[in-house]
């Protein structure tokens, strides 16, 4: 479940019937910020259950179920530097430079036919 932001939002507002459980819009009734401490549009939402107001770290609750996040297989540097040499996005195959552009239906597999340069990327 979303978590308001404490400087906008009252704690209340995690058992409340309003709250959308998205980060982006917390309230559908306010969805800016509310200025006191304790909501006046506040109303329990009886379908949570007791004490599990919460989201495991990893994961969220969408429709009820528990959604575990993907595993990233690549770091954040490394997916920086995929779109310096990868013919997706460059259009050059990254050994011998020569054009690699993208085909319809669109190409899976990037391998270079003058090189022999595979793509094991994907």
């Amino acid at each position: 479940m979303s978590e308001p932001n404490d400087a906008h939002f009252p704690f209340q507002c995690n058992q409340c019937q309003y709250n959308t459980r998205n980060p982006h819009l917390p309230c559908a009734v306010h969805p800016h910020k509310i200025e006191d401490a304790r909501c006046p549009d506040f109303e329990l939402d009886t379908s949570l259950p007791a004490g599990e107001w919460w989201e495991p770290e990893g994961a969220a609750y969408y429709g009820g179920e528990i959604l575990i996040d993907p595993v990233q297989r690549w770091t954040r540097a490394q997916q920086l530097a995929l779109l310096d040499w990868h013919p997706l996005f460059t259009e050059r195959c990254p050994d011998c430079e020569r054009s690699m552009t993208q085909t319809t239906p669109a190409r899976v597999h990037w391998d270079c036919q003058e090189c022999g340069w595979k793509d094991d990327s994907v």
